[in-house]
């Protein structure tokens, strides 16, 4: 597994706001949109191209375009729903599922309550984006999931990433996949209600209200 801490200024100055408690809702979702796309702009750095050859107003051209079969984004219901606009505005033809998980507060164990997937990801290159890599249970069952339909190669787009959550992940995973993380900040560590410190909050709730 891979770890990439991205180093931007632009993405230290969103990230700072997004950490601000006073940060209201709707400037704290403008502000998700735009650093995912940062940190998309990272993580496909390594995204499959086909060489083509095209016609330009004035002579024939070999190019690089996406290969066959086109990325696959995968956002985590439901805070990942908010990080999906950002992705796909610089992979716009790629597909999306969805995968439905939430961790029970008292166990931390995950469970899977919705997917949307095609049965067989073989050869696809898979994107889950999450803003929290906290325990990194969420993580690693989504994970678990798409290696089960065949995938193996799978990036992570995560906001910020405790270490606790970083070593479950690679702990999980070993070799049986070509697996990254791409966040904008590696925390400090979990507390003992399992939040990132020193984290932003709940992204889900910071950017959708509180209601489940």
């Amino acid at each position: 597994m891979r770890l990439h801490v991205a180093d931007h200024p632009l993405i230290d100055h969103k990230l700072s706001v997004l950490r601000d408690q006073g940060t209201p809702s709707a400037v704290f979702r403008q502000l998700v949109d735009e650093l995912v796309t940062l940190l998309a702009y990272e993580a496909t750095r390594d995204v499959r191209t086909e060489e083509v050859e095209i016609t330009t107003p004035v002579a024939l051209a070999h190019c690089r375009r996406l290969a066959e079969p086109r990325p696959i984004v995968v956002p985590i219901l439901r805070a990942g729903l908010g990080m999906l606009e950002g992705m796909t505005r610089l992979l716009p033809t790629a597909e999306v599922g969805f995968l439905g998980m939430r961790r029970d507060d008292d166990t931390l164990e995950v469970e899977t309550y919705a997917n949307r997937l095609p049965d067989d990801i073989s050869g696809r290159q898979c994107f889950i984006i999450d803003p929290m890599l906290a325990t990194g249970h969420t993580l690693v069952a989504a994970v678990e999931y798409l290696l089960g339909r065949g995938a193996r190669d799978v990036t992570a787009i995560c906001l910020i990433a405790a270490p606790e959550g970083i070593r479950a992940l690679e702990a999980s995973v070993g070799g049986r996949a070509d697996v990254t993380v791409v966040t904008a900040a590696q925390d400090d560590r979990l507390n003992e209600h399992a939040y990132i410190v020193p984290g932003l909050g709940d992204a889900g709730d910071r950017l959708y209200g509180i209601v489940d």
